[in-house]
């Protein structure tokens, strides 16, 4: 009889719970003291330094690298975090390799950056772990703000808000703060239960109050609270999940892939986590690579990436395309869903290949299947239904620079608005602009 790593079908328990945590370890761990010095003397501290520039929230990098090598990681957090609230997770999950590192003089010159995400991250972690908060609130305004949505966005315009001497209420649908960095991050970029402590230390501030299983369309509309806030500020994310469009992609083993990294999030056994033995994400962002190797890490035994552009138009970094293909991820380029085949459940995929003309996908007519008892959407989020009276633009909430919506008082960020990349460093810059923009606003 197959062993369990060996059954075919949708099964738990393909590994022991000792393999799954190693597994599961720590992407790239923490820094000590030491190592953190040395890395920090790699740093020219340039003048007009472009890994700055490159930075979403414009954290001073030198400066705080400076910091470090001083002996003061605890002034190089408060550096990183006046900017970036959201700092030590952003440490971790950023896409550093293509924003501050790739444009690193160091790179440049040599091909090996200073590792900056990981000097944020000894900085923040080192801050953290003192308890207390760098931040102090301003007296109060006697101004009431309503942020809806817990996510990157909404905890940053919160957790600004609150300084500036406002008072916020935020409401998030689901029972837990966090957003994407509670559910939709891989489990080994964010360990030790990171993003919840998180969410618990921003909070520190004061000022903030958080009402869970609140959201627009679950007991809240935009007129209800305008009328009983000074501003509101959206940060809702996108929801719902697009469809394949393919015969039999509703077949059992067909599932979203943000539901599934949600549930391995969430999980406290991951032993007990059911994968198939033939996984099939489609898509080629930051999602399908985290499904895939997830998928792996639990036992999978073939897990292929397919995507219907070549490698250079994929959305994730190449950093994240070679951890995938090092954990035995298999990437396939111009490829795109037909039908999803099997008896009730899935079984295999049918794919038909590509090209691009005039920058759009067409099929050739030429098609293959893979073996797959488990298929993971993951090519792109939508927003689910439509604020009342908010013009939508690409499918997003339309904004101008500072958040502004087309609602008097209404303000809008992170993945819900138009915008920046669908980062979490992006969200948290949104954020703390538009909650700047709402302090000149209230306060004339």
């Amino acid at each position: 009889m197959a062993s369990s790593h060996q059954a075919s079908g949708i099964q738990a328990g393909r590994l022991s719970s000792q393999d799954i945590v190693e597994n599961f370890g720590d992407l790239h761990p923490a820094y000590d003291a030491h190592e953190a010095s040395v890395a920090a003397d790699r740093c020219y501290f340039c003048y007009d330094a472009p890994c700055m520039t490159a930075c979403p929230t414009s954290i001073d990098i030198p400066q705080f690298i400076r910091e470090i090598q001083t002996g003061t990681p605890e002034a190089a957090a408060r550096t990183i975090l006046d900017q970036n609230i959201l700092g030590g997770m952003c440490a971790r999950v950023c896409p550093t390799e293509t924003l501050c590192e790739e444009v690193c003089v160091r790179e440049t010159a040599e091909g090996k950056p200073v590792e900056i995400g990981r000097l944020q991250r000894y900085a923040t972690d080192a801050l953290m772990a003192k308890g207390g908060h760098p931040f102090t609130r301003a007296a109060s305004t006697g101004k009431r703000v309503a942020v809806v949505g817990a996510g990157p966005a909404g905890l940053s315009a919160a957790h600004r808000l609150a300084m500036l001497g406002h008072e916020v209420v935020v409401h998030e649908v689901k029972g837990k703060s966090g957003g994407l960095n509670e559910f939709g991050i891989a489990a080994y970029k964010s360990t030790n239960d990171f993003a919840a402590r998180e969410v618990s230390w921003l909070m520190q501030i004061g000022g903030i109050s958080v009402k869970h299983g609140d959201g627009l369309g679950a007991g809240l509309t935009l007129d209800a609270l305008k009328a009983d806030f000074d501003a509101v500020f959206l940060s809702i994310g996108l929801a719902g999940v697009n469809a394949l469009r393919a015969p039999g992609e509703n077949k059992d083993g067909s599932r979203d892939a943000v539901e599934f990294i949600a549930e391995l999030r969430q999980a406290t056994d991951l032993s007990t986590l059911a994968v198939g033995r033939n996984v099939v994400v489609i898509g080629g962002g930051m999602t399908a690579v985290d499904a895939a190797v997830q998928s792996k890490l639990l036992g999978a035994e073939n897990v292929t990436i397919a995507y219907r552009r070549g490698q250079d138009a994929m959305g994730a970094s190449r950093f994240e395309q070679d951890l995938a293909t090092s954990k035995g991820v298999k990437l396939m380029f111009n490829v795109m869903p037909v039908a999803v085949h099997g008896e009730g459940a899935a079984s295999e995929i049918e794919l038909e290949y590509t090209r691009i003309v005039d920058g759009k996908v067409s099929g050739t007519g030429e098609t293959l299947r893979l073996a797959a008892d488990q298929v993971f959407k993951a090519i792109g989020q939508t927003l689910e239904g439509q604020p009342e009276g908010l013009v939508i633009e690409a499918r997003k909430i339309k904004v101008n620079d500072t958040g502004r919506t087309s609602v008097a008082a209404v303000w809008a960020g992170g993945d819900c608005a138009s915008g920046g990349e669908d980062l979490t460093v992006t969200a948290v810059a949104e954020g703390r602009d538009a909650a700047m923009d709402i302090h000149s606003s209230l306060m004339g």
